[in-house]
């Protein structure tokens, strides 16, 4: 073998070299691009992922704070109806002691209708209380300050309207 096919076989050789780095190196800047791009997204991912975990707790805090206005609203709800069957009874002991025939003379369509009068608001009070809680469950932004005192039965105005039914 002569120098010059020597030369010419490095030569070869040589450029198929530099084909094969040339292919290798744009691989490479292939791979890295591809890395970036998944580091990107990850981050991405991550980030997104934090923002869902926040909102989760978020949610959660404000479920618990929808089941204590529940339940102060049940509470409440009880107490109401608590205090509505206390003045039945009272007035029905009312009643029963002065329907005697010498004192006065009820009629029992009097009694009868006050009491269904009465039955009546207990019924729209309970009916108020179910709307109300649906609606706070529905409503996140419930605050316990919201409830005015005119939504609720005024126990003071229906003692003075049962005090008319003792005359």
């Amino acid at each position: 073998m002569t120098n010059a096919e020597t030369i010419a076989k490095l030569n070869e050789a040589l450029e198929k070299l530099i084909v094969a780095y040339e292919q290798l190196q744009n691989s490479y800047d292939q791979l890295q691009d591809e890395h970036n791009t998944l580091e990107d997204e990850n981050e991405k991912l991550n980030s997104e992922n934090n923002k869902l975990k926040d909102k989760i707790s978020a949610l959660e805090a404000e479920t618990r704070n929808l089941e204590d206005n529940l339940n102060n609203l049940q509470d409440s709800s009880e107490k109401d109806s608590s205090n509505i069957n206390s003045m039945l009874s009272k007035i029905e002991g009312l009643l029963s002691k002065k329907a005697h025939p010498e004192k006065h003379k009820y009629d029992y369509d009097e009694t009868s209708k006050a009491r269904e009068t009465i039955q009546e608001v207990i019924v729209e009070k309970k009916k108020e209380d179910e709307t109300e809680e649906k609606e706070d469950k529905k409503d996140s932004s419930f605050s316990t300050t919201s409830s005015s005192s005119s939504e609720k039965i005024d126990l003071n105005r229906m003692a003075s309207l049962l005090n008319g039914f003792n005359n």
